[in-house]
């Protein structure tokens, strides 16, 4: 397995190590309940040094850039982020990706860890114009803080002003520790939080000054576990659940990413299809009635007939329930309706409810 410059401290902050896509990550710490309520409450620091990057870099970047993803960035200033999906043809998501803005001729194109090589292939296939595209992933180590505290304790060890940096936005050449850094204000968990990129050899000096930084304000690393439920309970993506190459980034209920409107884009007449003749299916989200957890997979049925599937469950710590997203046929996806999920073979009840589940803290400034 891939390790992260950090893997050292994970196994003395005793850990446990998963086989996540091929990369040797922390499930969990102290446990991913405790460690989900930290974030909820405190602060969490994650490792996600495995997500990769791609530069896009010349006279043609924006037409190029604007042409394989389902977003607009015809308008967006520099020093701003812009989340899109990235379709195939057919209006399948390649990835979901978050492009950061650097001028109209460098982007940087920040992509979901299992799909790093499987998207510089994409782009290169897709390939036009005069441009220069790299993949940097090596070159970077990235870390998260999040939480209500994260902004007090990030401040500790930072030249800019973090009230002054609005959501999804960044800066390209601040410090940490003294060390160059990236800095971004987005955030995977609902909760306020940064993201800080630097190369790899900095790594684990500035991670140890983070952990000491936010003692005072309760900062605890956090693992992969607690990221999941963290982000499942704000209803937020996940590339190979909520999103794949046969679900489109409008059954995913991700149409506002979809500019439709604009110039010609990888996947645009297929989507323009979908939309002109309905979407079938959509994500929605379940609360179970009677006991159960609607795990990833599980069918659900409506008068004994499949009508759609779980693609991501779990008890929310916060809100004390057994809840679950879904694609089902958008006829039973009405919040209120009645369904069931299949679980050990049983038919136990559940019913549609408004997403997210738990409202998003950003601070949007």
């Amino acid at each position: 397995m891939k390790r992260t410059p950090l893997y050292d401290r994970h196994c003395e902050l005793g850990a446990k190590i998963v086989d996540f896509h091929g990369w040797a990550l922390p499930l969990q710490y102290s446990g991913i309940i405790e460690e989900h309520r930290k974030v909820r409450n405190a602060a969490g620091l994650f490792d996600v040094s495995h997500m990769g990057e791609i530069a896009v870099e010349g006279p043609d970047a924006t037409e190029f850039v604007q042409r394989i993803i389902t977003n607009d960035i015809s308008r967006t200033k520099d020093f701003r982020i812009v989340y899109s999906p990235m379709c195939n043809p057919d209006g399948g998501v390649v990835d979901d990706i978050l492009v950061y803005k650097f001028s109209s001729d460098f982007y940087l194109l920040v992509v979901n860890a299992s799909n790093t090589d499987k998207d510089y292939q994409w782009i290169m296939e897709n390939f036009r114009g005069r441009v220069e595209v790299k993949n940097l992933s090596e070159e970077y180590a990235q870390m998260a803080v999040q939480g209500p505290e994260a902004g007090k304790i990030l401040q500790k060890l930072v030249n800019i002003r973090l009230e002054e940096l609005k959501f999804y936005n960044f800066v390209p050449e601040a410090e940490i520790c003294g060390r160059k850094a990236i800095i971004s204000r987005t955030g995977y968990t609902g909760e306020d939080g940064f993201e800080i990129y630097v190369k790899s050899e900095f790594a684990p000096v500035i991670w140890d000054s983070l952990l000491d930084a936010g003692k005072d304000c309760g900062l605890v690393p956090a693992g992969l576990g607690a990221r999941d439920t963290l982000r499942f309970e704000a209803a937020l993506p996940l590339y190979g659940q909520e999103l794949s190459e046969e679900i489109t980034p409008l059954e995913a209920g991700l149409g506002r990413f979809v500019k439709l409107d604009k110039d010609d884009f990888i996947g645009k007449a297929a989507l323009l299809k979908q939309k002109s003749t309905g979407v079938k299916r959509r994500i929605a989200g379940l609360e179970m009635v009677d006991r159960g957890i609607p795990r990833t997979g599980y069918d659900v049925t409506a008068d004994g007939v499949k009508i759609g599937y779980v693609t991501s469950g779990n008890f929310s710590p916060t809100l004390g329930k057994n809840l679950g997203m879904a694609l089902v046929d958008s006829a039973y996806s009405e919040v209120g309706q009645e369904v069931s999920v299949v679980i050990r073979n049983k038919e136990l009840k559940a019913r549609i409810v408004v997403l997210p589940f738990y409202s998003k803290r950003y601070v949007k400034g």
